[in-house]
């Protein structure tokens, strides 16, 4: 057997080996921001001494004598994990990526799961866990423990403070101009961001629902006689602007919305790098920097549409609609389908997008009549080109890109074919998108039809370094804001509202944002309420006189 040791030396110990073997993301990003190797071996040194420190800090609060190792391990682990995904996606730990990861359903683990993950993982933890396995701690009268820890906890936050002290002159411009290194010391960012996202819920103060829908209602263009509205809004996932055909991509990714005339924007920003930030904050009526400051929370688009005599319906193929289709008529793709629609369209638990437009007539059909008659707005959350499984996001027969990336490994892949996958998934989603609105042409009969398409963030696919997305907002790049935004509507759908096509086509270039889409929804539906404000509405310079009135 091992030398026995205290509960405050395994402790020291363990952050010593951690520092060491899982920081290399931190190491690796130190030397990327250049400057002299004097310079930059100085602040590695220094952010070393902090990290360990913090390490310390923390775990003098777990150092007993007893039941402490299987948490040390789970420690352990979280350092091993969260350096792989570091490495291997380009990703920090900040709160809002532990929210994505606490928020994630098993398709979304399932699809990052690799033997070169438990390699990883077992580079890591194998020698600290054999080694908690064989070490003696010896049992310690409680209260001089309780000395020994706190003089531990002193020990930590007094060497911090004299390393920031020392070396200021370094950290701190360093800490100013790149913030994110503060969420790539592990497991300090880990376990910081964890707790924070786990926390935040319990320790926050009750939110009011403030609501928005007093004086909504159905403005003239539903006056008596008049057809219902079909208006279909798809939320697309993690597709960029850059990569659709009739944004003037190389590629031809979107044959399908070409053959249908659809008109497409072409500079729109996302209110968030994630769904979880973007998808509640692009429902809102506050905008993005409102929304982000908020101390309450708000009734939304699915919200007024409803209360102005609406029917709407919600329907995911996602992680859910984090808290946006809570109050109106929801439901899964998967639910409903029979045994031959599932195995057409659902694969290992995890279901085509197509798989929303099954039996989608009779989904209507179960709304409330009275609301039906009055109009319909249905939302299609996408799996659309979520990664890094993009080569699942395609049906086989639909691949055009070839070779194309076959592992969730992105390193694994060379940047072409980690590209023909994304493409791949793009013109999935076109195909998706053409046969939603040919399914749209045949409710003509009974509807004026429209769909809008808007995705809620982007992607990187490489890019200095980086992939998938969920940087923070002010230093993640363009590619995971820049998002498409589509739109299609019939004959009847653009004279009911007072379009003018060739103007919406003119507008194509227009800086738009995610803060647009409540207001310009609202528009669309010419749903009056107090909190619809024109400038916002992206189609009102292209609306005749009479409706914009409103």
């Amino acid at each position: 057997m091992t030398t026995p040791l205290s509960a405050q030396q395994v402790v020291v110990r363990l952050s010593l080996y951690l520092v060491l073997a899982a920081n290399w993301p931190l190491w690796l990003q130190i030397t990327r921001i250049g400057g002299a190797p004097s310079l930059y071996l100085r602040s590695a040194a220094a952010l070393a001494v902090l990290t360990a420190c913090g390490t310390v800090a923390i775990l003098a609060f777990t150092a007993w004598t007893r039941g402490m190792k299987l948490l040390w391990w789970m420690v352990v682990m979280v350092a091993a994990l969260s350096q792989y995904y570091m490495l291997t996606y380009s990703v920090v730990m900040d709160p809002s990526m532990a929210a994505n990861v606490l928020q994630t359903d098993a398709r979304e683990v399932a699809d990052l799961l690799s033997l070169r993950m438990l390699a990883a993982v077992l580079a890591v933890a194998a020698l600290p866990s054999w080694w908690l396995l064989r070490v003696r701690i010896p049992a310690m009268r409680p209260l001089r423990q309780v000395g020994r820890n706190l003089a531990l906890l002193v020990l930590a936050l007094g060497l911090a403070a004299g390393t920031v002290a020392a070396m200021s002159r370094d950290l701190a411009p360093l800490m100013r101009n790149h913030p994110h290194l503060r969420y790539l010391m592990n497991p300090l960012a880990s376990l910081y961001s964890t707790s924070v996202s786990a926390l935040r819920p319990v320790f926050a103060r009750s939110r009011t629902l403030v609501p928005m829908t007093q004086g909504a209602a159905l403005g003239a263009s539903y006056a008596a006689g008049a057809r219902p509205t079909l208006f279909v809004l798809v939320v697309g996932e993690t597709a960029r602007a850059d990569h659709f055909g009739i944004n003037g991509y190389g590629r031809d990714t979107t044959p399908e919305l070409t053959k249908r005339n659809v008109m497409s924007w072409r500079e729109v920003r996302s209110c968030g790098t994630s769904t979880l930030a973007s998808l509640p904050c692009m429902f809102s009526p506050l905008g993005k920097s409102a929304f982000e400051s908020r101390d309450n929370d708000y009734e939304n688009l699915l919200d007024v549409a409803q209360a102005a005599g609406m029917g709407v319906l919600w329907l995911d193929n996602q992680s859910g609609c984090k808290g946006v289709c809570d109050r109106v008529p929801h439901a899964s793709a998967a639910e409903g389908l029979d045994a031959e629609a599932r195995k057409q369209l659902c694969d290992g638990g995890e279901c085509r997008d197509e798989a929303m437009l099954h039996n989608l007539d009779a989904r209507l059909a179960a709304l409330p009549a009275a609301q039906r008659e009055r109009g319909v707005l249905l939302v299609l959350h996408q799996m659309g080109s979520h990664g890094p499984a993009y080569y699942k996001r395609s049906a086989d027969a639909g691949k055009r890109f070839i070779p194309e990336c076959r592992t969730e490994v992105l390193a694994d892949c060379t940047h072409g074919e980690l590209v023909n996958a994304y493409d791949n998934s793009i013109a999935a989603t076109d195909a998706f998108l053409g046969k939603t609105i040919d399914w749209l042409r045949g409710q003509s009969a009974k509807y004026d039809t429209a769909l809008l398409y808007l995705s809620d963030h982007g992607e990187s696919l490489g890019e200095y370094g980086l992939f998938l997305h969920g940087m923070p907002y002010g230093v993640a790049p363009d590619m995971q804001k820049h998002v498409p935004m589509v739109a299609w509507m019939d004959t009847s759908f653009m004279r009911r509202d007072g379009l003018a096509a060739d103007c919406l086509r003119a507008s194509g270039d227009a800086p738009l944002t995610h803060d647009n889409l409540y207001h310009t929804v609202l528009g669309l539906l010419d749903v009056q309420s107090p909190s619809y404000q024109r400038p916002l509405d992206a189609f009102s310079g292209c609306r005749s006189t009479v409706l914009a009135s409103k």
